[in-house]
């Protein structure tokens, strides 16, 4: 079955070659760089590593200097779509699992640039109605979604036989499920097929002891969206990402989680490696939530000063609202300077507290070293 996936988001282009640079690169799957730098040709990482290394590589080449620390994207795993929502990517948000109820919902998050997986809400509340026209509506709703990438399919029907189904085709065409326990008890969504390594779930009350462990036994990544749902879940046995369910900042989400030093990394994590887990892009070329030579070029800019040591203590707690550009696919989709007069860019990000960003801020400096 064709998803209209054959283009997927992310797959290799050739072009252009960019340098970024910031007093400070998180990889997150490696440790932080000191005065680092990225390379990106066309949507693609190439390399990361200290700026002057990376400089001293490519002479010809105009460096852009940012302020703060570059990041991977931040990929919110749990988001309603819709055409009156803003657009994450002021937050840094370079990738979402959308929740589409229509066609029109589905086509928004292709036409914003970013990645991720659009799930198409399958409600259908009886096995009779499923027979009759369900199963045909949702395969040629999975042909017609008008955007070149992935697509899963929202299960979220109160129908065990149809549950099951779903699960079937999911595993038949190779689409990704995305399912929620407040609507089913996990112990059922394991009996009708759903749970696995290709599903992930959004909670927004906790889990209890035998769920979790029956989550991390099928590899099923958990999306949180409230504190109140991370209860039990940052001991670091479970895969975990972040929700926001309505929009808005994933990393003031994440922040609202943290009760000791100890999370703060495992919330920066969850936040970008964990969220491309849940949406099956951590791995493989063009893969999202690190910064890594063959990865897409999906990264965030945000004017929050830090060492190697506490360089996601400092984002998880300075990061929300200080958010100056984004990149998805190596393309800019927002930039701070772009949404105002420099004045007011300035203004805005001193107002958060980056000292000494006000030069990058103004269109990222960017730095020639060509030789006269």
């Amino acid at each position: 079955m064709s998803t209209r996936a054959g283009r997927i988001i992310g797959t290799r282009t050739r072009g252009t070659v960019s340098i970024h640079c910031a007093p400070l690169v998180v990889p997150v799957t490696g440790p932080p760089v000191r005065d680092g730098a990225i390379v990106v040709r066309g949507d693609r990482i190439v390399r990361v590593g200290p700026r002057a290394e990376i400089e001293a590589a490519h002479p010809l080449l105009s460096s852009t200097r940012w302020p703060g620390m570059i990041v991977p994207g931040l990929i919110d795993a749990h988001l309603r779509l819709d055409r009156t929502s803003a657009a994450p990517s002021v937050h840094g948000v370079t990738a979402v699992g959308g929740i589409a109820a229509d066609l029109d919902a589905a086509s928004t998050l292709g036409e914003t640039g970013l990645g991720g997986v659009t799930y198409l809400e399958t409600r259908c509340e009886s096995e009779e109605r499923w027979e009759d026209d369900g199963r045909d509506r949702l395969i040629t709703a999975i042909r017609e979604v008008d955007h070149p990438g992935v697509i899963g399919i929202a299960a979220h029907s109160p129908d065990p036989l149809v549950m099951e189904d779903l699960a079937v085709l999911s595993r038949t065409f190779g689409l990704r499920l995305h399912a929620e326990p407040g609507r089913h008890p996990v112990g059922f969504l394991d009996e009708v097929g759903v749970l696995g390594a290709g599903c992930h779930i959004a909670i927004s009350g906790p889990l209890d002891e035998a769920d979790r462990k029956l989550l991390a036994l099928r590899g099923t990544v958990i999306a949180i969206s409230s504190p109140f749902a991370a209860e039990g879940l940052l001991d670091g046995e479970s895969a975990i990402a972040v929700g926001t369910r309505t929009g808005g900042d994933p990393l003031s989400v994440a922040r609202a989680f943290s009760h000791a030093p100890g999370h703060d990394r495992l919330l920066v994590e969850a936040v970008t490696l964990g969220g491309a887990r849940a949406l099956g892009m951590a791995e493989g070329p063009g893969r999202l939530g690190s910064l890594e030579r063959g990865g897409r070029a999906d990264f965030a800019v945000f004017a929050v000063e830090a060492g190697e040591r506490d360089a996601y203590t400092a984002l998880l707690h300075e990061g929300p609202g200080r958010c100056v550009a984004t990149f998805a696919g190596g393309r800019a989709r927002w930039r701070l300077d772009e949404t105002m007069d420099s004045g007011d860019a300035v203004n805005a990000v001193n107002a958060a507290g980056a000292a000494g960003a006000v030069g990058a801020v103004n269109a990222g400096e960017a730095t020639s070293r060509r030789p006269a």
